[in-house]
């Protein structure tokens, strides 16, 4: 059975189809790539999987259980976290307490031990605070755990909201655009970061991403939508040479 696995879904704005008959199958530990032109309709297909958007047909599941329907917080417990192609962090919270909010499903003290702030708190937030430091280790960014979220270069901000998605003990990673606005080091670096999430987390990785030299050097397998549609699936090597694919980007 596929860890997450979209059949037929599709979803109308109005009279506008935008996305229609998406399929997809995901394995454990895959490494997979959505790609298409702008407009295509690859964030509203990350928005149907996270529970932003309802389908108005198809199913999603997720380790066999149904997706559509649930809120995006339940969506997130069930194993399913995401990053956003315009970056979504609490800028005026520092570094670390950025990751430790993910944490929050880990926290097992009520209001009132939160208010008097006793030993089960203690130990909660402890522990919190050691798991964060683990993530931010991780990712090479404990130095900056006291800086502000906003004060941090861009590409450690694309890094920390991905570390704050790993903070929730995801199954599967959705990545929107995560080289959006990259330098061609920072990119490089992306790409290192993505492979050793998926062998080091030891989960699938689904992500969206119009630069190509990311897709082509890491996906193992590639996806390519146009208007909604899938027109192309297949190895990156099969995908660079597809006349179809080749049309919708040149417009040809």
């Amino acid at each position: 059975m596929s860890l997450l696995s979209c059949k037929d879904i599709g979803i109308s704005f109005g009279g506008l189809k935008a996305v229609d008959g998406f399929s997809i199958d995901i394995n454990q530990k895959e490494l997979v790539g959505l790609i298409g032109p702008n407009g295509a309709g690859k964030t509203t297909i990350f928005n149907m999987m996270t529970g932003v958007y309802l389908p108005t047909e198809g199913d999603i599941q997720l380790d066999g259980k149904t997706l559509v329907g649930k809120k995006p917080y339940d969506i997130v417990q069930m194993g399913a976290a995401r990053t956003f192609q315009n970056i979504r962090l609490f800028r005026d919270l520092t570094v670390i307490d950025n990751v430790k909010i993910a944490l929050h499903h880990e926290i097992d003290y009520g209001l009132f031990a939160g208010i008097i702030r006793g030993k089960k708190y203690d130990r909660a937030e402890e522990k919190a605070q050691v798991e964060a430091m683990e993530l931010l280790k991780i990712f090479e960014m404990e130095e900056y755990a006291e800086q502000k979220a906003k004060n941090l270069p861009y590409g450690k901000q694309r890094k920390l909201e991905i570390a704050r998605a790993l903070a929730t003990n995801p199954k599967v990673l959705l990545l929107d655009e995560p080289a959006a606005g990259m330098n061609p080091q920072e990119t490089q670096e992306l790409m290192d970061t993505i492979h050793f999430i998926r062998d080091h987390f030891q989960i699938a990785v689904l992500l969206i991403e119009h630069d190509m030299n990311l897709v082509m050097g890491i996906c193992e397998r590639l996806i390519v939508i146009d208007y909604g549609k899938i027109i192309a699936k297949g190895t990156p090597e099969e995908i660079r040479s597809n006349e179809e694919v080749i049309g919708a980007y040149l417009g040809s």
